[in-house]
């Protein structure tokens, strides 16, 4: 057993984000509702044949659930983490070329990280988007292969990974948010576009002037556009082409492709189509690396079950809340005082009011005249309790106005600045 620096390199320390293939990783968030939201299609599909493919690389969580999978709908508030890494694997490299093979991106690192809090009595998802220069404290954590990394007091939150895999991301969030964390899955940059192709694309909307963005390979006219393939990972990555061009301004762009994701998911599109069902329990089976908690067809359906009625209004997107790092400018730190006001909400099970803009750094826009995603079939919900009812839930909390985000029924469009 070896012992890892408790410092990350100096050189990597200082490395400014402008690596145009690592923005690519940035694609992967769609596996959160892949693995969470758009399993309500997949059910128990296949569970049989699926369980060995899904346990081959799985990892072990501390926090890992006792209860054995089941059938039925999980009793308990629960996260899964959802991890995007940057790696070039064989089905991208050689539409990435040289940035593939450039040394200074050795390693694989975790540029996408969400946290997809599910509450219980009644059901409420968020998912907390984490910037990938935050910096942060990151735990002790052991290997896959045994190793140790000692710790280091302050790094950005993608060198986790590399330090010790998909285990040692969960031990950094969950310190960060004080919240367990028994379920996680990663995806790479092959994972998106298969995962994409599906169930057909996504059609999203494009505002402001249009996306130009050489280094992702766009340069769209506003509009709806319905983007698959290399085309949604182009998407995703694009940093320069939307607001002012920052890691910060992307968050809200894939948040608004994750939305209408959730929304195609949940359409008879893809829920009255067995072909299209059966193709996408298979591609997120081979499209994921799970925590062991994970790894099994059973629990994925016990989770897509649970969440299959939870109205869009109740779905909120959030960008976790930051300050400039005093020690460098490209980099970013905590707000612990906003921050706490959103776990301590999530805790209450308390309805989410935000008050901020729907995506940082102008990422995004509100536009009434983009359609607005819709509830596709009746949703089963809980008369509004009695005003005078002592056990009437907690009041709406709002959030700060630096927890920028959106709900899923809120309609948004890329802010392109071409």
């Amino acid at each position: 057993m070896t012992t890892r620096m408790t410092q990350p390199p100096a050189q990597h320390a200082r490395r400014q984000p402008t690596s145009g293939w690592r923005r690519g990783a940035k694609a992967l968030a769609i596996v959160v509702t892949v693995v969470v939201v758009a399993a309500v299609a997949v059910g128990g599909f296949y569970a049989w044949s699926l369980t060995q493919r899904l346990q081959e690389a799985a990892v072990p969580l501390k926090d890992a659930p006792a209860q054995p999978p089941a059938l039925s709908a999980y009793a308990d508030s629960f996260a899964v983490l959802v991890v995007g890494t940057d790696e070039c694997d064989d089905q991208v490299r050689e539409a990435f070329g040289a940035r593939c093979s450039d040394p200074e991106n050795e390693g694989t690192r975790n540029d996408v990280n969400m946290l997809v809090h599910v509450s219980t009595n009644p059901r409420r998802v968020t998912v907390v988007s984490f910037p990938r220069d935050l910096q942060l404290t990151i735990p002790e954590c052991t290997a896959p292969d045994g190793s140790v990394f000692g710790g280091t007091f302050k790094a950005p939150i993608n060198r986790a990974y590399e330090y010790g895999g998909l285990t040692c991301v969960a031990d950094t969030v969950s310190e960060l948010s004080g919240q367990s964390i028994p379920f996680a899955a990663k995806v790479s940059f092959g994972n998106v576009v298969n995962i994409t192709d599906a169930i057909g694309g996504v059609e999203v909307c494009i505002g402001g002037e249009g996306i130009d963005d050489p280094d992702a390979g766009i340069d769209w006219e506003p509009g709806p556009r319905v983007v698959t393939g290399y085309d949604a990972l182009a998407f995703l990555r694009t940093r320069k082409g939307i607001g002012d061009g920052s890691d910060l301004a992307r968050i809200g762009n894939q948040q608004q492709y994750l939305s209408r994701l959730v929304n195609k998911l949940r359409s008879d599109e893809v829920l009255s189509n067995p072909g299209t069902l059966i193709g996408l329990a298979n591609t997120a089976v081979n499209n994921i690396t799970p925590s062991e908690s994970l790894a099994d067809p059973i629990r994925i359906a016990q989770l897509a079950y649970t969440l299959k009625d939870v109205p869009f209004d109740d779905i909120t997107f959030v960008q976790f809340p930051v300050l400039d790092d005093p020690d460098d400018p490209n980099r970013v730190v905590p707000d612990e005082a906003s921050a706490a006001v959103l776990w301590d909400a999530l805790a209450r099970n308390a309805p989410l009011a935000l008050t901020g803009e729907a995506g940082s750094n102008g990422g995004v826009i509100a536009d009434p005249s983009a359609p607005a995603p819709t509830e596709s079939a009746p949703v089963e919900t809980t008369p509004a309790p009695d005003a005078t009812d002592a056990t009437a839930g907690p009041d709406v909390v709002e959030l700060p106005s630096n927890v920028n985000g959106s709900k899923a029924t809120q309609a948004t469009c890329s802010a392109g600045n071409g």
